[in-house]
């Protein structure tokens, strides 16, 4: 299996913005029940902080699941912000620290279950991204099946928000936890292959490179460089 991660300003391509819509709302709304959740919010298709990452066909035909970063600029509030302030206010004031970001819209079509694309590979592309940008502080909102990826990435629970980082949200059935990255681009927490798996990213934001996933190996194009 052959695919593309690449990351563009949510400005620049509103065509793949719209896809990666349309595709998460369709994985939210068939399979969980989901009809509405604040990252799904299409504001931040015209924020200039705003970087999209999609997971793509190598004819770049087909969304397969992609991830936003968001950086706090004080212009557009984190979906984290918008979802859980009425649960916890002080998230505003965590969000207009410097440096903020948050890694969001994560999620990865049926069409491609199992390979890994969401928990390993735009995972740690998000985490790429959000160091390209020097944030210092990155937040995301983690499910339970997830919050031991977010851990792998060098994420911690944030017990300072919420009953210790837990909301009841998008859903009063569902739980969600708070985690941050504190120490981004060091991430002194995260599983040490994973930390050199980000590093290479880093480093080579373009490149081509066999990965290893739970269901074998794929060839993926990498395209991450969101300086241009």
């Amino acid at each position: 299996m052959e695919i593309v991660i690449r990351a563009f300003r949510a400005t620049t391509d509103s065509v793949t913005c719209l896809n990666f819509i349309e595709g998460h709302r369709r994985l939210l709304e068939l399979h969980f029940g989901i009809v509405a959740i604040t990252s799904s919010n299409q504001d931040w298709m015209y924020h200039d902080n705003t970087f999209v990452i999609v997971a793509e066909d190598k004819e770049r035909t087909k969304v397969y699941g992609g991830a936003r970063v968001q950086m706090a600029d004080g212009k557009l509030q984190l979906p984290i912000e918008t979802a859980i302030s009425k649960y916890d206010p002080s998230v505003h004031a965590m969000a207009q620290q410097p440096g903020v970001s948050e890694i969001c819209g994560l999620w990865n079509s049926t069409e491609v279950v199992g390979w890994g694309i969401g928990s390993f590979f735009m995972s740690r592309a998000g985490v790429a991204v959000a160091c390209m940008l020097k944030s210092t502080k990155v937040l995301f909102l983690a499910a339970p099946i997830t919050v031991r990826m977010g851990k792998r990435m060098g994420a911690e629970i944030e017990t300072s928000l919420g009953n210790k980082g837990n909301f009841f949200y998008p859903k009063d059935d569902f739980i969600a936890t708070a985690m941050a990255i504190n120490d981004c681009p060091v991430l002194s927490k995260a599983d040490e292959n994973e930390r050199k798996r980000i590093y290479n990213i880093l480093e080579h934001p373009v490149q081509q490179t066999p990965e290893d996933g739970p269901k074998g190996q794929l060839m993926i194009d990498y395209q991450l460089d969101i300086t241009g």
